[in-house]
């Protein structure tokens, strides 16, 4: 298979691993077989320790329209035919991907380019920051199919957003622009189309640049904490301190910050 054919291309700059769903013809659907390419990818830049951050974007005008529902695991049988059972297509797929990425060892940036419907927006809103495109927009659009949002979208929604912003968006399934994704606090970031490719580089960079370790572990920190007592949220705090503490990059952030210098962090 060539290069531009691969279903996720990967391209490396310095630290900053980009993995890019690539079935743009489709806005970038989930298949099987790209399910497998990007786990793949994940699987490779998780083991490289030269990789400190992990960009996920689409090819061409879209993020990722979710699930393609001529997908055989998925499409709808005849009337009186044994139903598809679109659980297992979550349990296999979707479930493993939206894990990896909550727990990956350094950060996850997803730069949406375009639409980010369904699936393909809880797996965008899944990972660390969300940088869109001006021009790009989420869609929660499992109730158009009569189903209700996976792959993370329950969990994630009200966390972001609230109680009655996450059911308006489910239930309506409504596009929402970025700018007002951005202002609801869906995501992070939304910046001018022409000023998308380098506020993602630059942000790529930046993160690779810090302590990664640390970076990870305030991500476990912040989302276990949301089930946790206040008391409970402490000792956590205290337990992560005193690991990160004795590694490298403690010390050498220190000795970095008494001598005003920058700091050279390689933990991971």
């Amino acid at each position: 298979m060539a290069e531009d054919d691969a279903l996720v291309l990967v391209a490396q700059q310095g630290a900053v691993r980009t993995l890019t769903l690539n079935r743009p013809k489709a806005l970038n659907s989930f298949t099987a077989a790209m399910h497998e390419a990007l786990a793949a990818a994940l699987a490779d830049a998780q083991a490289d320790r030269a990789v400190r951050c992990v960009v996920l974007t689409g090819a061409g005008r879209g993020f990722c329209a979710g699930q393609d529902l001529a997908d055989p695991a998925v499409a709808p049988v005849s009337p009186g035919a044994k139903p598809v059972d679109v659980g297992n297509v979550i349990e296999r797929f979707y479930k493993p991907l939206a894990l990896r990425i909550r727990a990956f060892p350094v950060p996850v940036i997803a730069a949406v380019n375009g639409v980010a419907a369904g699936a393909g927006a809880s797996i965008a809103l899944g990972c660390d920051l969300v940088i869109a495109a001006r021009s790009a927009s989420f869609i929660q659009a499992f109730s158009k199919i009569g189903l209700v949002p996976d792959a993370g979208g329950t969990w994630l929604l009200p966390r972001l957003v609230g109680r009655a912003n996450a059911l308006a968006l489910a239930m309506t399934g409504d596009k929402l622009p970025a700018d007002e994704a951005q202002r609801m606090g869906l995501i992070w970031k939304c910046v001018d189309d022409a000023a998308f490719a380098d506020e993602v580089a630059t942000t790529a960079a930046r993160l690779a640049a810090m302590p990664t370790a640390a970076l990870a572990a305030t991500r476990a920190a912040i989302d276990t904490a949301m089930g946790m007592s206040y008391a409970d949220a402490l000792s956590n705090e205290s337990r992560l301190q005193s690991e990160l503490s004795a590694a490298h990059d403690y010390i050498e952030g220190v000795a970095a910050f008494m001598a005003k210098r920058p700091a050279n962090f390689t933990d991971r």
